[in-house]
């Protein structure tokens, strides 16, 4: 399906054959664990858990992807019948064209077809910076659980390790 045409910008269903693009351009961005793994899983999460897969395509070529899960198990709001919006990324040499924003709109009119609600977790390493920044000023707001390591509160004052696992969850009224 195809969400969003514009220009050289189309939004649509992710496809198996997206994923060695957006892996070899994740490579050649200097990603060391780049592998088609994880795309993969987040088709099977399709029918699995009904899982909007989408792909960013510009020019012809997939270059971002975003996915929303409609009543996601996982995070703060895990269980609670609430989208969850998951993995959303722009190839480097592509940011700066508008596909982050057209790829996060398009996720939430989906996520709004479920909830009033969407959330998300971020990461909080440097390497999530630019997502950190544009989700404030898409009008998400921290849920209050403080910091998550996987599918856990970090306890206050307790250990936790700064990689990907990391995360602070956000929230957002879409209506």
């Amino acid at each position: 399906m195809v969400y969003l045409e514009k220009g050289l910008l189309v939004i649509r269903d992710m496809e198996p054959a997206d994923i060695p693009q957006i892996v070899q351009g994740e490579i050649e961005q200097g990603w060391k664990n780049a592998s088609a793994e994880k795309y993969e899983m987040r088709l099977r999460h399709r029918t699995e858990y009904g899982a909007v897969v989408l792909a960013a395509e510009y020019d012809g070529q997939a270059v971002g992807y975003i996915n929303v899960y409609p009543d996601s198990p996982w995070g703060a709001f895990g269980g609670q019948g609430l989208p969850e919006i998951v993995d959303f990324g722009v190839l480097e040499k592509y940011r700066h064209h508008g596909i982050g924003s057209a790829l996060m709109d398009t996720a939430e009119a989906i996520a709004g077809q479920y909830a009033d609600t969407v959330y998300l977790g971020v990461g909080l390493h440097s390497g999530y910076g630019s997502a950190q920044r544009m989700y404030i000023k898409r009008g998400y707001i921290p849920d209050g659980s403080g910091v998550w390591y996987g599918e856990a509160v970090c306890e206050p004052y307790g250990e936790c390790r700064n990689d990907d696992s990391l995360a602070l969850y956000l929230s957002k009224k879409l209506r």
